[in-house]
């Protein structure tokens, strides 16, 4: 029989992905999310649902963040309310989780080294109680792929929305920053692949990145956008900002590839970007 496996963050941009993924591939998955109901908040202390679906689940995806796209980092990540959520969260969590010894995967991000961001700081605290309780840390790079909350919507579907809603994609910067991306699929599917090789990636690399290893300028992103709408007929206009990259100040991180061993992404970011237009094109 499958393993039950609990998803916290289940609505979330890439828990939402994974919920389905996980789903048709015959796992018992349990969700977990605060939109779904207001006892699935995991700020409360002793939240009693959480602990049921912790102590009774053969694994559990941390996924569950306060967090965004750049627009929302830009907002947030400096307030009160940011450092507070995100604090609580992960206190409240990691301590069931150490309780029941259970195996599980922290969602990190490859900003965890970038001390001024609050983001990435709080995303490297998180690494710290991972590495204590015994878990695997996977840093993501860029995931992207359709999004339900578009308040915190990222550069891809924010391009995509503005191509198809504005026929113009307006830049929050100049476009000089690099970005490596990962397509929501290839991203469910090479979290799979570390929960059924736990064991021994754990054994070797306690913490490991989920990416791609490619780096891509976003008005590059932008002009290809341009370019596949053209194809659907629809011309569009690009309008870069003057400002530079104020989020992760255009510090590139080198990926550790250690994941091909056991992973590789199907997707190109053309054919990504392409599944993004095809669903947003039809809710027009």
């Amino acid at each position: 029989m499958k393993k039950k496996i609990l998803i916290l963050g289940s609505e979330g941009q890439i828990g939402n992905h994974l919920k389905y993924f996980l789903i048709k591939r015959k796992y018992r998955v349990l969700e977990f999310d605060l939109i779904r109901s207001k006892n699935e908040d995991l700020r409360l202390n002793h939240n009693k649902s959480l602990i049921t679906k912790i102590k009774n689940c053969d694994f559990v995806f941390f996924l569950a963040f306060d967090v965004g796209g750049s627009r929302y980092l830009n907002k947030y990540q400096n307030t009160y309310e940011f450092i507070s959520n995100n604090i609580r969260l992960m206190e409240n969590t990691f301590s069931i989780i150490r309780k029941y010894k259970k195996q599980f995967l922290f969602a990190s991000s490859q900003m965890s080294n970038m001390s001024y961001s609050p983001y990435g700081l709080l995303k490297n605290i998180g690494e710290k109680y991972t590495n204590i309780l015994g878990g695997i840390v996977v840093k993501f790079w860029n995931v992207y792929g359709v999004e339900k909350d578009l308040k915190k919507s990222h550069v891809i579907t924010d391009f995509v929305l503005m191509g198809l809603q504005n026929n113009e994609i307006k830049m929050l910067t100049d476009g000089s920053e690099h970005r490596d991306f990962l397509y929501a699929e290839d991203c469910c599917s090479g979290l799979e692949k570390i929960f059924i090789n736990y064991n021994k990636i754990r054994k070797f690399k306690p913490s490991v990145d989920l990416t791609t290893g490619k780096y891509t300028s976003i008005i590059e992103i932008a002009n290809k956008i341009k370019k596949l709408l053209k194809k659907k007929n629809i011309d569009i206009k690009i309008n870069p900002s003057k400002k530079r990259d104020l989020v992760q100040l255009d510090k590139r991180n080198k990926p550790d590839m250690f994941l091909k061993k056991y992973w590789e992404p199907k997707f190109s970011l053309e054919n990504g970007i392409l599944e993004i237009i095809r669903y947003y094109s039809k809710l027009k």
